[in-house]
């Protein structure tokens, strides 16, 4: 699990429509691929999986104050396409951010 502080409060409904807009486009556009992802709140838990490829989740992103408590399966962590939506995820994780700050708190 890698906990990164965003120093902001934001909710799953905020983090997951901003998933919801632009993992899909932006994935596209860097892999040069018709692959979507599923991304659903799972009781406060943004999931983001995609059934035709992959066995469960991919990721799952849970918020705890300004923290965010990322996931990442480790079936896949290999995975070009698993690797590509972490950067994307990065990128979006600093829009959501205070200022663009994303602080790395804890990685393992």
């Amino acid at each position: 699990m890698k906990i990164l502080n965003i120093h902001k409060t934001i909710s799953p409904d905020q983090l997951l429509q901003l998933i919801k807009e632009k993992l899909n486009p932006l994935f596209r556009e860097q892999r040069q691929t018709a692959i979507d992802f599923t991304t659903e709140n799972k009781n406060g838990i943004i999931e983001i999986s995609q059934p035709d490829l992959y066995e469960g989740f991919l990721f799952r992103i849970g918020i705890k104050g300004h923290e965010l408590q990322v996931s990442r399966s480790e079936h896949y962590v290999d995975d070009v396409n698993s690797l590509t939506i972490e950067s994307i995820l990065n990128t979006l994780f600093e829009e959501l951010a205070d200022d663009g700050l994303v602080t790395l708190v804890l990685e393992g």
